[in-house]
């Protein structure tokens, strides 16, 4: 897969109306509920690389404005609860996943996600990492919650073991997090109004609430 050099038309879209909403003059309009400050970026997956300039851009861009921007490393956090498990675990994990696939390369897959997939996935996974950076920084600068920015990046690292469609909604309702505006940058292809497949090859998710951009 060749990775294209300059963003495309459709990305350089999602950017110019996102940076648009977020500097809206009665504050940033994200998404069409009120009291609601998610939204999801969608992208191909071949243009992680111009996704990551526009996104230094549209960072550098709102930090000269004011701005506290708060990245947030989907593969950091993952790569953090693995660690967590220890050296051991680790080690046997990767013995039993080579032994499986020298026969079975699907059941070997099959069997690191039914050991990964726990760690990362539900309200107590990768979301309450996720919370717990952004609680904290607006703990750390309370003055300036209405203008921080999140920014959950790095999906595409987690394939297959993840599903991005309930992470924002597990962030959904804690007091901090709903004052500051979150992006989560998914790579996938958009199926319909409200669908998206997770890097193009997952069956569609249509239980998205947040708007999609572009």
């Amino acid at each position: 897969m060749t990775t294209p050099a300059y963003a495309s038309s459709a990305l350089k879209e999602a950017f110019a109306s996102l940076r648009r909403d977020l500097l809206h003059d009665d504050g940033p309009r994200i998404s069409t509920m009120r009291n609601y400050r998610f939204a999801i970026v969608h992208y191909d997956p071949s243009e992680e690389f111009p996704l990551r300039r526009e996104l230094l851009g549209l960072s550098e861009d709102l930090q000269e404005r004011g701005w506290r921007i708060l990245p947030i490393s989907l593969q950091s956090l993952f790569l953090a609860r693995l660690r967590a498990e220890g050296e051991e675990w680790i080690q046997w994990l990767i013995e039993i996943e080579t032994e499986i696939s020298a026969d079975d390369r699907e059941a070997g897959i099959r069997f690191l996600r039914s050991k990964i997939t726990p760690l990362m996935e539900g309200p107590d996974g990768l979301a309450a990492d996720c919370a717990r950076a952004i609680d904290e920084h607006a703990a750390r600068h309370p003055a300036d919650v209405d203008h921080t920015l999140a920014l959950i990046g790095r999906a595409g690292a987690l394939y297959p073991f993840f599903r991005s469609s309930a992470l924002l909604r597990h962030l959904d309702g804690r007091p901090r997090i709903h004052q500051v505006p979150v992006v989560l940058f998914y790579p996938g292809e958009r199926r319909g109004p409200t669908a998206l497949s997770y890097m193009g090859i997952l069956d569609p998710d249509g239980d998205y609430r947040p708007r999609i951009y572009p």
